[in-house]
């Protein structure tokens, strides 16, 4: 019931197909009926005729003997359970009956008819029942009425309409396949513009374009102007929401320099400033902070957010390993050949990326390794492993936490894990740590994948700092 309720077309399928169903079935159901009728009546005049035929053939001859002056013209009144039947009760009690009878005998609905008039009826008969049609009759010589009686078997009657039902379903049948073709045709052709919409929406949102078509319809144009009207005020939105965060850094960031350099003028003069530093450190990292989760927040339900993955792991490897190239760290990435995107502004996967990656190199004895892959729930799985001392799992979930670092004596802020964690979670991902085969610790980022784009990724290789 689900789906009926929330597809247009199912619900005009099956609406359709409702009514030619009953249509059809109505339809049936009068067309048997007429037909039923028409060849009851039918029957029923054929025995009449019959009857007629055989009473102008009965007479009584001069010795008082009844008899016919030539047999019915009817051959099936002499095959024996043809279905076909007749039967005559003379004045004198004598009784005639067809070779079709046998030994057997037409029930009567009348036990003398005399002057009555015609009696129809249904008896069961010597093969099944029987529709019955008895009248009186004067026999050619004779002053004494006889009662005649013609039977029918219904079975021949049931056998023809059986045959006549089975080739009216057949035929109706037919003519709903047709209909219900032609349905789903005018259906999927008359819906084709919302499957437009529908693709364009996917356009808008991995950036392939940044507006509805404007060919469509005029019942679903007002709908695509709504739109549009719409996608341009939330870039506005974004761009505004975005402005303000960069002013409001830059704001808060030149005043906290200068607080920095006072305070360094302060220790370089003697006196203690160190509370000071510590204090604007922490100031700092709460900025950078906040401005990445606000970032994310006004762009995680932005239309056209979407970011390749392996060229930005490239360029963050690129970038570090140049920084660790004192230490001799190996850098490798293992990436599959299609290209991947996420549902992610560049800059916030960049800010994400450049975090995993730098932690991991701080930790790393030899070499860091990134791999990425399609993952069965529609998102992309990104893998970022070192061979450095581990995680004990006491702390995997703590150093999530803003300002917490496993260990005062490696440099960093404490937050670059909690920025991943929280940025991911705002477009939808989660972030979690686990063991490394390498031996060290292994950070694992899903974010939700969109649809691939036309950029080509880079194939695998290594590179050395």
């Amino acid at each position: 019931m689900d789906i009926v309720r929330r597809s247009f077309r199912t619900r005009l399928l099956l609406g359709a197909i409702i009514w030619i169903t009953l249509g059809l079935g109505a339809g049936w159901t009068s067309l048997y009926l007429v037909i039923h009728g028409h060849i009851v009546t039918e029957f029923e005049e054929e025995l009449r005729h019959h009857g007629t035929e055989l009473a102008s053939l009965t007479e009584v001859g001069p010795d008082g003997k009844p008899g016919f002056r030539q047999p019915l013209s009817d051959r099936r009144f002499f095959e024996p359970g043809s279905g076909y039947y007749w039967q005559i009760e003379w004045a004198d009690g004598q009784v005639s009956r067809s070779q079709s009878l046998g030994l057997s005998k037409l029930p009567l609905a009348l036990a003398r008819l005399g002057g009555a008039s015609e009696q129809k009826s249904t008896l069961a008969g010597p093969t099944g029942s029987l529709m019955l049609l008895e009248a009186a009759i004067l026999p050619k010589g004779s002053q004494a009425v006889a009662g005649l009686s013609m039977g029918i078997d219904l079975r021949l009657i049931n056998e023809l309409l059986a045959q006549f039902n089975w080739t009216l379903g057949l035929s109706l049948i037919a003519v709903a396949s047709g209909l219900i073709a032609a349905v789903v045709a005018q259906v999927t052709y008359g819906l084709r513009p919302l499957i437009r919409i529908k693709q364009a929406l996917i356009a808008i949102r991995i950036g392939e374009t940044d507006h509805m078509p404007d060919d469509l319809p005029l019942e679903v144009a007002p709908l695509a102007e709504s739109l549009n009207d719409m996608i341009r005020a939330n870039d506005e939105i974004v761009r505004q929401a975005r402005s303000q965060a960069g002013n409001l850094a830059h704001a808060l960031k030149t005043p906290l320099a200068i607080l920095v350099a006072e305070a360094h003028r302060l220790e370089a003069a003697g006196v203690d400033a160190s509370t000071i530093l510590r204090e604007c450190d922490r100031m700092r990292r709460q900025i950078e902070y906040q401005l990445a989760n606000a970032r994310a927040a006004v762009s995680r339900k932005r239309p056209r957010v979407a970011a390749a993955v392996i060229p930005a792991v490239w360029n963050i490897i690129a970038a570090i390993s140049q920084l660790s190239r004192d230490r001799g760290l190996s850098f490798r990435f293992d990436d599959e050949v299609r290209p991947m995107w996420v549902a992610c502004e560049p800059e916030d996967l960049d800010e994400m990326l450049g975090n995993l990656i730098d932690n991991a190199a701080k930790w790393a004895r030899t070499c860091v390794t990134v791999s990425i892959h399609r993952t069965s729930d529609r998102s992309v799985r990104i893998d970022v492993e070192d061979d450095g001392p581990g995680m004990p799992a006491e702390a995997r979930e703590v150093v999530f936490e803003a300002g917490e670092r496993l260990d005062e004596q490696v440099p960093g802020t404490g937050l670059g894990l909690a920025i991943v964690r929280d940025v991911a979670r705002l477009y939808g991902g989660r972030a979690w740590i686990d063991q490394s085969a390498l031996g060290g610790a292994a950070v694992h980022l899903d974010l939700p994948a969109v649809e691939e784009g036309a950029e080509p990724g880079r194939s695998r290789g290594t590179t050395t700092g």
